[in-house]
């Protein structure tokens, strides 16, 4: 067998929310071959399958029992159509590195998505989204592998039923399939979207894709706490929809509250501004705690368990209900069967 196969390996520090968690088999496939040997194994032994990408958007129990998988497939390059641009993108490539190197090329799409942690096969199945930019708005399509036979397909944008921090891979296809590549289409034409927050204010009248990435860089810097210093995952809840009814309510009581109409009538509104309006930011219990500069943000703080920061978080969203009415939802996926 040319595949690596480990047992009992540790994933404490193959998640940015450094949560203990011990696989019994583990393996990172490199290439299509030892992918399909990986899943020919767990067929074999009857073993419950688990994909793992960069951990940055996930919550891990103490064991994960069967075979963890997490592709090591790191490539990229780039396919020239005039002025368009498609990036192929193997489901290891850092997310973030793929950006800036896109930005410093000054090719136009991605810049808005800096800084955003975890690998490039994770990045569809929330649709990773940031500064009024979504994954949907630049990918062209998902190449991706059946768990059951090992059989390839491509999936359209379309195909992927993108919503807000969702997709068929939250639904229809959860657990069915690992992600190996994707293609996302950018431009030579400069395109900047700076509407959201103080991006404009920051920037020339004609910046340049690297000067956005870079200010979105600092923005997300000043407000966001680096994993690999305080354990995180990034976003905690999604951004709660209201129907506009509700969000005319909320508002006659709030003025202030951060709101932002969509096409289709209902509002989104600001998780972490509900969290900071509970008195919450900063607040600690045990291990874990609300960061003190971003409310959206639950922290870890060391020698806590996943059981423990799902409580924490159900009380944090127990405040937000009771105070506002509003319900949260929580963005980080559970893993395992």
């Amino acid at each position: 067998m040319s595949l690596a196969l480990h047992t009992d390996h540790a994933l404490t520090d193959a998640n940015t929310l450094g949560l203990p968690c011990v696989a019994e088999h583990h393996a990172a496939p490199a290439t299509l071959a030892e992918l399909r040997e990986a899943l020919a194994l767990a067929q074999r032994h009857d073993w419950p399958l688990t994909v793992l990408g960069g951990g940055s958007n996930l919550i891990l129990p103490e064991r994960l029992e069967g075979l963890v998988i997490q592709p090591a497939m790191g490539q990229w390059w780039l396919e020239e159509h005039g002025d368009s641009v498609l990036v192929h993108a193997e489901a290891a490539v850092p997310w973030h590195a793929l950006v800036m190197a896109l930005a410093q090329r000054e090719l136009w799409g991605a810049e808005n998505l800096a800084l955003i942690p975890g690998h490039c096969g994770a990045a569809p199945i929330q649709n990773i989204g940031a500064y009024g930019v979504e994954l949907s708005d630049l990918l062209e399509s998902v190449h991706l592998v059946h768990l059951d036979d090992g059989r390839e397909a491509v999936l359209s944008a379309a195909d992927c039923a993108f919503g807000y921090r969702d997709s068929v891979f939250k639904g229809a296809l959860e657990g069915r399939v690992v992600i190996t590549r994707l293609v996302l289409r950018v431009s030579r034409t400069p395109r900047p979207r700076l509407g959201y927050g103080d991006l404009a204010s920051r920037l020339d009248a004609e910046p340049t894709a690297l000067a956005v990435a870079q200010a979105v860089c600092a923005i997300r810097g000043e407000k966001l706490p680096d994993p690999a210093t305080l354990c995180n995952a990034g976003s905690f809840f999604k951004n709660p929809l209201v129907d506009g009814e509700r969000a005319r309510r909320l508002l006659a009581e709030h003025p202030a509250m951060p709101n932002f109409p969509q096409p289709d009538g209902r509002v989104k509104l600001a998780a972490g501004w509900l969290i900071d309006r509970c008195g919450l930011k900063g607040w600690r219990r045990g291990h874990f705690g609300v960061h003190d500069r971003q409310a959206l943000v639950l922290v870890h703080f060391g020698g806590g368990s996943a059981d423990e920061l799902l409580g924490f978080a159900g009380e944090v969203a127990a405040r937000v209900r009771e105070r506002f009415g509003v319900s949260l939802e929580r963005e980080p996926r559970w893993a395992g069967v």
